[in-house]
């Protein structure tokens, strides 16, 4: 039913898509349609990673949290310590910024100066460039969903535990899942590669073809080096996509999604405490009518509208009963909680409603925006989501 509510709806039909729908104990329902390579003719799978964009961020956060748990960070602390230098909004100079209001994109930073960063690219040189800073906003007072608080966060996990990011949620959150997956490429294992989905835009590959796959696994140096051994702790921060950049299967994102049903344990292993768990299934920020925006930005899954009313650790929350929210995108007012992903022609999706028990995970490649018919995200979302 999903396969055929999708093609009634969409303008075209996406390259893939894969579903897979989940209870506490396991897999509910698993559906795929398509190809994850158009030019070998390799049908997808639940089993293949594909670059999932912006719910790298809630992964992220798992990590973030386990790291809390063990006293290595404080959610509330200056990160400004842990990174070695000050950062401040200029026109702010006296607010600290926390992991907290970075995770919960209230940090008061934006993307107009953009948020790649190359190999050789300093996080600190970053920060002075005053368009990346929102100066009519303090920190804390204001929602702008911004990519680049994400290389901050990476930063400070680096800084704090002297690993490479990618190495580190490794050791955090992908191998105690026993996940085939990795933050870009240079950690998945070769089997994993041969599997990649190939994302589309128009028709034209754009990511993670065999070539690209083959290629530096980070944005190279200005002069073009992809030498990973430029790499120092704490300094860059943007190097493996913290913002974007998991590459999982649709089966391994299920997995998170139970390891959300379950408080913070799945399958027999405990990766977050209750405590962490009640923390990430909270909202840090509620839209009031002016205390944030939310139209669409690069890989945050929405469309301009309103999707994002409530929002915490990483952590979309749908279903707000307020006038103008369009943050329901599977259309029966029940609140679930997860995140939505946009980039390079995919739309991605995680939602739990933890209540009830039940959730889905789903991606498609080459989409359309066709507005949804009850939410900011597109029809071909509204379909997998339900």
């Amino acid at each position: 039913m999903i396969l055929l509510a999708i093609a009634a709806v969409a303008a075209a039909a996406p390259v893939a898509t894969v579903r897979v729908a989940f209870d506490r104990k396991g897999e509910t329902g698993v559906a795929t349609t398509g190809l994850a390579d158009t030019n070998t003719g390799r049908a997808v799978t639940a089993d293949d990673p594909v670059r999932i964009a912006s719910i790298s961020k809630l992964v992220t956060a798992i990590g973030v949290l386990r790291l809390v748990e063990q006293g290595v960070l404080n959610l509330d602390a200056d990160v400004s310590a842990q990174l070695g230098w000050r950062l401040r909004n200029p026109a702010y100079p006296e607010t600290p910024i926390t992991l907290r209001l970075l995770l919960s994109h209230q940090s008061s930073l934006t993307d107009a100066g953009g948020y790649l960063l190359t190999l050789d690219d300093r996080l600190q040189d970053k920060m002075a460039d005053p368009n990346v800073w929102d100066q009519q906003h303090s920190p804390g007072s204001f929602f702008r969903y911004t990519n680049l608080n994400f290389p901050v966060v990476a930063a400070v996990m680096e800084s704090a535990t002297g690993e490479r990011f990618d190495r580190l949620m490794q050791r955090l959150v992908l191998r105690p899942l026993g996940l085939d997956a990795c933050f870009n490429w240079a950690t998945c294992s070769p089997a994993a590669k041969l599997r990649a989905v190939v994302l589309y835009e128009g028709g034209k590959p754009v990511r993670d073809e065999p070539a690209f796959i083959a290629g530096c696994p980070v944005t190279p140096a200005r002069a073009g080096s992809c030498d990973l051994s430029l790499w120092r702790a704490g300094t860059n921060g943007g190097q493996f996509s913290p913002q974007g950049g998991l590459r999982i299967s649709m089966r391994g994102l299920a997995k998170i999604g139970r390891l959300l049903l379950g408080d913070g344990a799945v399958d027999g292993v405990r990766l977050l405490s209750p405590a962490s768990m009640a923390a990430l299934s909270q909202p840090e920020w509620t839209f009031n009518g002016n205390n944030g925006v939310q139209n669409e930005e690069a890989e945050s899954g929405v469309q301009a509208g309103g999707f994002n009313c409530r929002y915490g650790l990483a952590v979309s929350f749908t279903a707000t009963p307020r006038p103008g929210c369009q943050d329901d995108p599977v259309g029966d007012k029940v609140p679930r909680l997860g995140h939505a992903g946009s980039a390079y022609g995919l739309r991605s999706g995680l939602w739990v409603d933890r209540a009830g028990g039940t959730g889905v995970a789903y991606f498609a490649t080459d989409v359309t925006d066709e507005p949804g018919a009850h939410s900011a995200l597109s029809r071909t979302e509204e379909a997998l989501a339900r």
